[in-house]
């Protein structure tokens, strides 16, 4: 396990609109107010868009992604940890339930999803860490290092 602390800084009250697209209107928001580490959590709806659902075979790296498609309005749940990649701008690792009659997919939002009609974002600024993404050559994936 590796660790830092920090603290709470601003806390963002955020509405996205139809068609904002997950994670990258929350990225870019976070870019244009100077957030560098964060937590994201966001209520409301998706339609469309393709989240990625688990790798398709466990035992091969780099991993191939499954990907499904969001076919219709569904409800989403989903709860994120930002923080800057290599190149410094911000990445929202962010996973999410998205349910709709009955039915749920779980996964990461990552390829990007469009909200439908309307999805609610708390997002806590977090200071005094020095969390970065870098990227794992065995997996490909950018990976939370917390920092000293």
């Amino acid at each position: 396990m590796k660790f830092s602390e920090g603290h709470i800084g601003r806390v963002f009250v955020i509405r996205l609109e139809e068609g904002d697209l997950v994670p990258h209107c929350i990225e870019r928001f976070a870019q244009e107010k100077g957030i560098a580490v964060g937590h994201a959590i966001l209520v409301g709806g998706v339609s469309g868009g393709k989240m990625v659902v688990g790798p398709a075979r466990s035992d091969e790296m780099p991993p191939e992604p499954m990907l499904l498609p969001v076919d219709g309005a569904h409800e989403i749940a989903a709860i994120g940890v930002l923080a800057p990649g290599e190149d410094g701008k911000p990445v929202l690792h962010i996973h999410g339930c998205a349910g709709r009659a009955g039915h749920t997919t779980t996964g990461c939002l990552r390829p990007g999803v469009p909200t439908w009609l309307v999805g609610e974002v708390i997002l806590y600024e977090i200071l005094g860490t020095s969390a970065t993404r870098i990227k794992d050559p065995a997996s490909g994936f950018a990976l939370l290092e917390p920092g000293p």
